[in-house]
């Protein structure tokens, strides 16, 4: 087991399944620069245990939930913790089946195949991060139903037909209210294990502070955690979108007040400037108001 990195603590049955995988597929020197640790560690016992036993069973993973619920934190711990070579694959508009299993390319005067991220997981083992998988078009998605089901192989159309490496698996993300996406359909949907990821709460923020920023105190780090809580319910109640709902834009905040910028403008930057309804704006400046004496000073 790795004990470089502050992952939750799994029971001993599933740290000896993990360290038998871990021996079973050992990493190739040639793709250990994709192997990094995450900036992060998931926090969630139970729904830490659950993904590492439905990755040691096989499965492949679809992470729901809404914006800062950590979807991609916990693919990337989880690669890192079974010791796997990652490939992200962010869906959009422009994402065919070249895209994603490779084509030929012209290279010193011959034409050569130039594997894509599906091929490479496929050859060496990877994990596979299928981020925002719900946006998707069709021509992708045919390519994912053989790799993702029982059959677990990739058809190189006019080269070869490979099976996967046995550790290989896919993680997928998908949030359903972004705009461009669309319902899974149940042939795909019925591919994976799938984790409803439950919202950034109080107590989970503020551990992700004290992590983060352990020169704080608890006394300095409590408002912050609290100002996230305040804005997830507005959101939750719909007085304001979720564009100042950022965990991401929180620490960015904290990142910039530890190089001296006053508090006021680095929230500003993080959070607020990212509503783009003055109305909204003004919420959030309220709730900071609210939650900070004195807004211009750290």
């Amino acid at each position: 087991m790795k004990t470089d990195f502050p992952f939750e603590t799994l029971t001993e049955r599933t740290q000896k399944m993990l360290a038998d995988f871990q021996a079973d597929y050992p990493l190739e020197e040639a793709v250990k620069k994709r192997l990094t640790p995450p900036c992060f560690a998931f926090l969630g016992q139970d729904l830490w245990e659950t993904s590492v036993l439905a990755l040691l069973a096989g499965k492949n993973l679809l992470l729901v939930g809404d914006k800062a619920t950590g979807k991609n934190v916990l693919a990337q711990n989880l690669a890192y913790l079974f010791n796997r070579p990652i490939w992200d694959i962010s869906f959009h508009v422009n994402i065919d089946a070249m895209t994603l299993m490779g084509s030929d390319t012209l290279r010193e005067g011959s034409v050569m195949f130039r594997p894509g991220p599906i091929y490479q997981c496929a050859v060496h083992g990877g994990f596979g991060v299928l981020d925002e998988i719900n946006m998707a078009k069709n021509e992708a998605v045919a390519v994912l139903h053989a790799v993702l089901d029982f059959r677990r192989v990739v058809d190189v159309p006019g080269y070869e037909r490979i099976s996967l490496h046995p550790a290989t698996r896919f993680i997928a993300t998908m949030n359903q209210d972004y705009l461009g996406t669309r319902p899974l359909n149940e042939a795909l949907l019925s591919r994976f294990a799938v984790i409803a990821m439950p919202p950034l709460d109080q107590k989970r923020a503020m551990t992700l502070l004290q992590r983060q920023f352990p020169s704080r105190t608890q006394s300095e780090l409590i408002p912050y955690a609290l100002l996230f809580e305040d804005i997830r319910k507005k959101v939750e109640s719909g007085e304001i979108s979720s564009s100042a709902l950022d965990f991401r834009g929180l620490l960015d905040a904290f990142d910039m007040m530890e190089l001296g910028m006053n508090r006021a403008d680095a929230l500003n930057l993080g959070l607020v400037n990212k509503c783009f309804d003055p109305y909204e704006r003004e919420l959030v400046n309220d709730l900071i108001r609210a939650r900070f004496s004195s807004a211009r000073k750290r």
